[in-house]
């Protein structure tokens, strides 16, 4: 793929304000005047007349200063003594490509979106761009900002066991780490190089062991899941059907393998009691490490803050977020999003995202909608409100390249390459194959797109389009022939 085009911004490339609210139109109109003289003496002067662009509705201005109309170059007067204009506004150029009649297409059913000029921030198509909006998993590349803001590329999710509170009794406490593997030593699940339950149970057997020397065996394993509320699992308005699918686990602060019933396949049917599962899974782990009781009972229970026995952290996120990303990993997502809530001082609850993001959003200098809901960290509720221009003004802070950005860029799927796009644009959307770095979105009421394009003629766009109402997988190609379409225009794009 052609690399998005980097820019130079202040702060880490945050500055997309100095941009937002300028969208001047391409009119002009030219007069030519020619004078001579009779004696000999001859003089041409030409003057430019233009009407003045009009503020665009698209995207209000952010300060009191974007409302200023942008001035022209100002150009000498040839004869100052002459009457008429001391200076002329330089015509702007005429677009004529259009993605109109795509946008169109009954496949999108209610369709909104936008394409921004990543590099001048104008706005060159939109329809409905400033109505917040459903767009299914596009939410997760939000969930990745704000995990990279908050936790930071190398942050590691934990899963601890702690000594309890009573003889033979240790602690298994979960972290919000969906990877933590019940499978064997040099087995690999769908989150390769995840940490190991079976690594876990062996530091558990032998660091209580050397503590309890007189009474090595292990009787009791209390699951400990409160780091959020364990109650807090479920979202009313997910379709209960992505469980048994297998799209979806419950969200509980300690699961194994994402809760698959197969741990080597992305989509695998999930159960309805994830704690109790990773519980099982790690009592067997202990008889197997050398458990002088074998494998000991579990239940339910809260930690009492004895000493740390074991440890195991997961990849960081970094690597989380690409495959996050590269493959719509709801779970993932959903555990990101708890922590991020978490280690921004609030509660980890689905209630509290909406202003844990809204928070974590802030310092990348992109305005927030002022009807923002975020109702998980999926974007697998219909209920979550994000309009098609923040996407795209927020793609182009990424485009920019600031900051741990790049980590979000290099997770995005790629038309025709890879991740949940491998096997799209194909036809007459072929063209753009290589030049679309987007996040796919599909919720049963919406298809979605959104991300960055390389254009043909070089110019680096952004856009956001969403499919939304009575949709069918159909929505998904129209969606690929017009990102295409905007690819071929470039900056001739209009909104016309």
């Amino acid at each position: 793929m052609t690399a998005p085009r980097i820019r130079k911004t202040p702060e880490g490339g945050a500055g997309l304000g100095a941009v937002v609210g300028r969208h001047p139109r391409p009119l002009a109109i030219t007069a030519l005047a020619t004078a001579f003289s009779i004696l000999g003496a001859a003089a041409v002067a030409t003057g430019m007349a233009a009407v003045p662009p009009t503020a665009d509705a698209v995207a209000a201005p952010e300060t009191d200063a974007d409302l200023r109309t942008p001035s022209a170059d100002p150009t000498p007067d040839r004869e100052p003594s002459r009457a008429g204009p001391s200076s002329a506004i330089a015509p702007t150029r005429v677009r004529t490509c259009s993605i109109r009649t795509l946008a169109s297409d009954g496949r999108l059913a209610e369709f909104v979106g936008v394409v921004v000029n990543a590099e001048t921030g104008e706005v060159l198509f939109e329809k409905d761009a400033s109505t917040p909006a459903r767009h299914g998993s596009v939410l997760k590349v939000l969930t990745a900002a704000v995990a990279l803001r908050v936790l930071g590329p190398g942050y590691q999710l934990q899963t601890r066991v702690e000594q309890g509170s009573e003889p033979g009794q240790i602690v298994l406490v979960g972290g919000g780490d969906a990877t933590l593997s019940a499978l064997a030593p040099g087995q690999e699940s769908v989150y390769r190089g995840a940490p190991k339950l079976s690594d876990l149970a062996a530091q558990a057997v032998s660091a209580y062991g050397a503590a309890n020397p007189d009474a090595p065996e292990i009787t009791e394993v209390l699951l400990d899941a409160t780091y959020w509320n364990p109650a807090d699992r479920w979202d009313p308005s997910w379709d209960p059907s992505v469980v048994s699918i297998g799209y979806q686990s419950e969200v509980t602060a300690l699961q194994v393998d994402g809760d698959r019933q197969n741990p080597a396949v992305d989509t695998s049917p999930r159960s309805a009691d994830p704690i109790t599962r990773a519980g099982e899974a790690f009592a067997l782990a202990l008889g197997a490490a050398g458990n002088p009781g074998g494998r000991p009972s579990v239940r339910v229970g809260v930690a009492s803050g004895g000493a740390e026995l074991a440890v195991v952290r997961s990849q960081p996120v970094s690597r989380l977020i690409e495959k996050m990303l590269m493959n719509s990993d709801n779970t993932l997502s959903e555990m990101l999003a708890r922590v991020v809530s978490k280690e921004s001082g609030f509660d980890g609850s689905a209630a509290s995202l909406t202003q844990a993001y809204a928070t974590a959003l802030q310092p990348y200098g992109v305005a927030l909608d002022p009807g923002m809901v975020i109702r998980d960290g999926s974007g697998l509720s219909p209920l979550n409100a994000v309009s098609p221009l923040y996407y795209a003004r927020f793609f182009d802070v990424i485009a920019a390249g600031g900051g741990d950005l790049p980590v979000l860029a290099a997770g995005l799927p790629v038309a025709g390459r890879s991740g949940s796009l491998a096997n799209r644009f194909v036809g007459d959307a072929a063209v753009a194959r290589g030049s679309v770095s987007a996040k796919t979105g599909w919720i049963t009421t919406a298809y979605s797109l959104s991300g960055i394009i390389t254009a043909a003629d070089g110019t680096t766009l952004t856009f956001a389009f969403s499919a939304i109402g009575n949709v069918e997988g159909s929505a998904r190609a129209a969606l690929d022939l017009l990102a295409a379409g905007a690819y071929r225009c470039g900056d001739n794009l209009t909104t016309l």
